[in-house]
């Protein structure tokens, strides 16, 4: 007589019973903050992103609007959101909402001249964290460049 080798039926659904039963125990112990971290890196980043574009879009509507166009933090410190305004029209051209795990204090006005530099009155640094992981965006108020460093 040969015997075959195998698992029946009833093994297998009891080993997926007991593997159900460890993800319902485990799932909820998850440390998220790593993925609370990488969510301040990527709001960090789509910042700088629109920093950059906000000064572009100065630069290069410069012969028809001379007051250029501003980034504005949305809410009460830590903010909700943002918005990317024309300073000569005050039409809003883009707006972003901030994830709530993700805290960003600090400067909340950012207007760029037609030459690209900060306007007079414009905050020059911006602090975006979460989960215990912190980046400071910086602006130099003379050439409009803008800077990201984390801890």
């Amino acid at each position: 007589m040969r015997r075959e080798k195998a698992f029946s039926l009833a093994e297998l659904l009891l080993i997926v019973a007991f593997l159900g039963i460890f993800a319902v125990i485990a799932v909820p112990r998850l440390n998220y903050a790593v993925v609370n971290k990488s969510r301040a890196d990527v709001i960090a980043k789509k910042i700088v992103t629109d920093l950059r574009r906000t000064r572009s879009l100065a630069i290069s509507d410069a012969a028809g609007n001379t007051s250029g166009f501003g980034l504005y933090m949305t809410g009460s410190s830590p903010y909700s959101g943002y918005e990317i305004r024309n300073l000569q029209t005050s039409a809003a051209v883009d707006s972003h909402t901030i994830d709530s795990t993700v805290e960003c204090a600090g400067g909340s006005e950012f207007g760029f001249g037609p030459l690209g530099n900060l306007l007079d009155g414009s905050d020059t640094e911006l602090e975006v964290s979460a989960s215990g992981r912190t980046f400071t965006i910086v602006v130099t108020a003379a050439t409009g460049m803008v800077k990201c460093t984390s801890d």
